[in-house]
């Protein structure tokens, strides 16, 4: 079934509830980077009611969930959009209450903030809140956003351990259930500043019938769909394609050693870049970037 709602993933940035600790200087004014590279902006171009749009924020994955949540209602607010909530869901309990329920019937859009994606799974998962979200998700023009640990999330598969350093030694990385949003494809987040390309590589060359894609933290990815993927934000997302793998030692060698990999095929994406899941095909939209004032400011901004 092909769903007619959109859904947006990104790769994070400096998300407070991802990449402070409690003992950090949190009332710095750090604002969300994507709303200044356009990727909030498009979320709300996308939903059928635009600035009158009502969005919910979930912020189940953080451990800092209001200072994330009342950055998240800022950055709305600056784009015109004033009807934002958020939604705090500590167990699993709390994701079948009836007022939850009806707050997400009512959405238009709903963030997945950043964090811990196996909290936002274990909580959320199979509740009352998942089924109804997904068949949004299916049925109704309906967007579903995700940043960081609400990305990885968004996938039927979901990376949820692994170091950056070792991540090509038999079981350093760690796959289980996401949300279930988006088929054959995993997803890694904040993955050019972190070094996580060896999580893809051998992610995908587990399931080589999976695309991996590598979000770098500005960088989000518009699906709709559920198989035409257009990059949006200044940032940079890595495809690892695992389809025309030749061999592979990952299934011979012993727990704690090296993994050999033969023939990976690698596709880069930036702005305004289009890949078709069904297809596999990148269409590479060169005149736009040469052109467009919006992604000459993005660069600049750096």
């Amino acid at each position: 079934m092909v769903p007619k709602g959109k859904l947006v993933i990104i790769g994070g940035a400096v998300d407070l509830g991802t990449s402070l600790s409690y003992n950090e200087d949190i009332n710095h004014p750090h604002y969300i980077k994507f709303f200044e590279r356009g990727i909030l902006k498009r979320m709300i171009t996308e939903s059928t009611r635009g600035e009158d749009s009502i969005v919910e924020v979930i912020t189940t994955a953080s451990k800092i969930p209001e200072i994330v949540g009342n950055e998240y209602i800022k950055s709305f607010k600056q784009l015109q959009v004033e009807n934002v909530n958020v939604m705090n869901i500590k167990t699993r309990e709390e994701a079948k209450s009836s007022e939850v329920i009806e707050r997400m019937k009512r959405a238009d859009i709903v963030m997945l903030s950043g964090g811990d994606q196996l909290r936002l799974s274990a909580i959320l998962g199979g509740t009352e809140l998942h089924r109804i979200l997904k068949k949004r998700y299916q049925e109704e023009d309906f967007v579903v956003a995700g940043t960081s640990a609400g990305a990885a999330a968004a996938s039927t598969n979901m990376i949820y351990r692994g170091s950056s350093s070792e991540a090509l030694l038999k079981g350093e990385v760690q796959i289980t259930g996401g949300l279930g949003l988006l088929n054959n494809v995993i997803i890694d987040t904040h993955f050019v500043q972190r070094g996580r390309i060896g999580r893809l590589f051998y992610a995908v060359a587990s399931n080589p019938g999976m695309l991996g894609i590598g979000l770098g933290e500005d960088a989000g990815l518009l699906i709709t769909g559920g198989t035409s993927m257009e990059a949006i934000g200044s940032g940079l997302t890595i495809l690892v394609d695992g389809r025309y793998i030749n061999e592979t030692s990952i299934y011979d060698v012993e727990i704690g050693s090296p993994v050999s990999i033969d023939n990976l095929k690698v596709h880069v994406m930036s702005i305004y870049d289009r890949y078709d899941l069904q297809k596999h095909t990148l269409a590479i939209n060169k005149a736009i970037k040469i052109e467009d004032d919006t992604f000459l400011k993005a660069k600049d901004y750096d």
